[in-house]
């Protein structure tokens, strides 16, 4: 049970015109969340259900009251909705703690500054939103100085997920995360043998920077699986019938993941505007609103390399050029077959065994962005807890999160997940399978731009040298920019065309 505060806080309920029928005294709520959209109000009633008496505001009034109805639906569940900022925020208890849940950038100010206006010393904002990190730490910052506490956090799950538990990554003031640390431990996806998809995850604005990572993870992540899906339908001609069968059956073994599941779900539902299946009617556009772009941006300005998924941004962007590749289409028009046979079975296991190890590649990247902002930051992240609390409620948990946390609690400085001994020996029993189907594609002129960058990637980082030394040379030759050598320490630089021009 949960001590409640109590006030003399009047309360009116008006009748479907608007007028008030008659007032009533309540005790303070528990927290408050403001702005209603799908999250907001999944996340709210998700609050309640958990037995925490909930406040609720939205500057469109029809948005509280819709969700008032549906606690009401669902429940009775402890949710009261305010039409105002100030009976909203004064019918919390005190350290009075608002989940903001609104559009990322000015929309975020602009709701601090209506709570603001309201709210005491010692009370405390999070922002639950996809906001650039760098906007968290300048707000935490602002805040601070008005005697505000703050937080940024990521909450991944989509709908269903802020309903009935999301995996939620809190970045900011420690103090304010141990204010709602009992909230978030109940109301995030919880795990069996592994505990609550929640976790303080540093300073600053760590829990945005993770969440944002997290979704350039789900670009790859998503890409690949693409990928997989059009090799088997356009080489191997499998059916959606065929396909359903086998992302079903991969769902069950190391591929088990939410993506995977879901995938399977989608080849199995039919038109109901039509004939046939309804993924085959659905627009090769991709959409996306700029997490997967900021990771892309942050791995570059890290010197962090992540093909795979800057080939999934990549990728997007030419989905979004229908027009032209329906033009291109016409222009360099042919058979790009191979006219090989395709034994069907083995191309299911080849690329099983292909999609997998590309897997690895992607979440590898993305813990090396997080790990090198950890450290200019000085953020001190534990990758082995933000795979724990992706195992759940999040859109790229996967059965296979369990045993990268593993690894990093095997050895916490690990340079990259590639490396660890049992990934490494999956890699090694896979790679065959792996380059069977990239040179496939290619010879069917079958694009795998997420598949041929995670080999290019395992490739490059398992030789011990690479053509990078020309390329240092050339630089040295029109810029001066020196090299190093192999044999001897320090810097050089070589006249190479008064050299190489002597010589005629």
């Amino acid at each position: 049970m949960h001590k409640l505060n109590y006030l003399t806080l009047f309360c009116f309920v008006h009748d479907v015109f608007g007028a008030p029928l008659f007032r009533y005294k309540m005790a303070l709520t528990r927290i408050g969340l403001a702005g209603l959209a799908v999250m907001g109000q999944n996340l709210a009633l998700n609050i309640a259900e958990k037995g925490f008496p909930i406040s609720v505001y939205n500057r469109t009034t029809s948005k509280v009251d819709e969700t008032v109805q549906r606690a009401k639906l669902e429940g009775n569940l402890p949710l009261y909705g305010f039409h105002d900022p100030a009976s909203f925020v004064n019918s919390i208890q005190k350290p009075r703690v608002v989940i903001m849940l609104v559009k990322a950038g000015a929309p975020v100010d602009q709701t601090i500054a209506t709570l603001a206006a309201h709210l005491e010393q010692g009370d405390c904002i999070v922002d639950g939103g996809n906001e650039w990190y760098e906007n968290t730490e300048r707000r935490e910052k602002a805040m601070e100085e008005r005697g505000l506490l703050y937080l940024g956090m990521g909450v991944s799950g989509g709908e269903e997920g802020a309903r009935h538990g999301p995996s939620m990554m809190p970045g900011g003031s420690l103090e304010a995360y141990q204010y709602i640390e009992d909230i978030l431990l109940k109301v995030s996806a919880q795990v069996p043998d592994s505990g609550p998809c929640v976790t303080y995850i540093g300073k600053g604005g760590s829990g945005n920077f993770v969440k944002m990572v997290h979704n350039g993870i789900e670009y790859g992540d998503m890409q690949l699986i693409a990928e997989a899906y059009d090799v088997l339908k356009s080489v191997g001609k499998l059916t959606n019938g065929e396909l359903q069968q086998v992302f079903a059956e991969w769902n069950k073994g190391e591929l088990l993941s939410f993506l995977v599941e879901i995938t399977a779900d989608i080849f199995s539902i039919k038109d109901d505007q039509g004939e046939g299946y309804l993924v085959d009617k659905v627009l090769d556009k991709t959409g996306m609103k700029g997490t997967g772009k900021w990771t892309v941006q942050q791995a570059a300005e890290l010197s962090v390399a992540a093909p795979t998924i800057e080939a999934s941004l990549d990728s997007r962007f030419l989905s979004g050029l229908k027009d032209e590749r329906v033009a291109a289409s016409k222009i360099f028009q042919g058979d790009y077959s191979s006219g090989e046979t395709v034994d069907k079975a083995q191309l299911i296991e080849d690329v099983r065994k292909a999609l997998y190890a590309s897997k690895i590649c992607s979440y590898a990247q993305g813990m090396n962005i997080i790990k090198a902002k950890s450290t200019e930051k000085g953020w001190g992240l534990n990758l082995g807890e933000l795979a724990r609390i992706w195992k759940g409620g999040c859109i790229i948990r996967a059965s296979f999160l369990d045993r990268i946390k593993k690894a990093y609690d095997r050895n916490g400085e690990l340079a990259n997940l590639l490396i660890d001994p049992e990934f490494a020996q999956e890699i090694m029993d896979r790679q065959a399978a792996w380059r069977r189907v990239v040179c496939l594609a290619i010879n069917n002129g079958v694009s795998t731009p997420g598949m041929s960058a995670s080999l290019a990637y395992f490739d490059s980082y398992r030789r011990d040298r690479l053509p990078a030394n020309l390329v240092q040379a050339q630089r040295d030759y029109f810029g001066a920019h020196t090299y190093e050598r192999v044999d001897m320490p320090g810097s050089f630089h070589t006249e190479w065309y008064k050299i190489a021009n002597s010589k005629i």
